[in-house]
């Protein structure tokens, strides 16, 4: 496994934010200094959330995942900064569509350290979407400031390239779309899934990590920590 090494010179319950076009950004305080920030886009009529998260490091902020569109980038970086009296210095993304790496060219302009798995440098490439600066090719340990975390490859599932993030001392899951909220009903957005591998990717996240306290998906409510179990329960059910 790599090991990454950065050195780089609060609010509970929720906060609404909003950027132009009032898209709206929520943020909630997860556990520690974990926050999980939810923004929104328009399909079809109707305002569909996406997860993503960050952290506030003794040497800045950690992005995983960032808006869908950079009207809810600026907003968000800013909230950070007056929140938390911190830039953001890193963003990594866990897989190719847009909902996970609109932001990152925004970001790198920004002066932000943007990374992805090779595997989605490569697919964003090939599907035209924006795409990290930095790329590891394994999985992958961080230390930022006073946090480590670390990146794990299970498999295809929602994508070829999805990656969850563990963070062991607190027991946080970031799932990211590979994983599905207990609130969903179906297993949403599949035309780039493998349906057929992503149970036993599914299985292999919940061998490596069995006991998470906190299990945060992609999309929908991440109040419950039984989102990897509910994600078979659907992959089963659409068989």
């Amino acid at each position: 496994m790599q090991k990454i090494t950065l050195t780089i010179l609060l609010l509970f319950g929720h906060i609404l934010l909003f950027g132009q076009d009032n898209k709206e950004i929520r943020i909630q305080h997860l556990t520690d200094n974990f926050y999980v920030y939810t923004t929104y886009k328009d399909l079809n009529g109707l305002m569909f959330p996406s997860n993503s998260m960050y952290l506030v490091t003794e040497n800045g902020v950690v992005l995983f995942d960032t808006p869908w569109d950079t009207t809810q980038i600026q907003p968000l970086l800013d909230s950070i900064s007056v929140r938390h009296n911190k830039k953001v210095i890193l963003a990594i993304s866990t897989h190719y569509h847009d909902d996970r790496t609109a932001g990152l060219e925004f970001l790198r302009q920004n002066g932000v350290i943007t990374y992805s798995s090779k595997f989605t440098y490569d697919l964003c490439i090939e599907h035209n979407e924006k795409q990290a600066e930095f790329y590891f090719v394994n999985d992958t340990i961080f230390n930022i400031g006073n946090y480590k975390f670390e990146t794990y490859y299970a498999g295809e599932g929602h994508t070829k390239d999805n990656i969850i993030i563990w963070f062991d001392k607190y027991k946080i899951l970031y799932g990211g779309c590979l994983v599905k909220s207990t609130e969903s009903k179906n297993l949403g957005n599949i035309a780039d899934a493998n349906i057929k591998e992503w149970e036993t990717t599914i299985k292999k996240v919940i061998k490596k990590y069995p006991k998470p306290i906190f299990v945060i998906p992609g999309h929908f409510s991440w109040t419950s920590n039984k989102g990897l179990k509910h994600t078979l329960k659907l992959l089963r059910q659409n068989k």
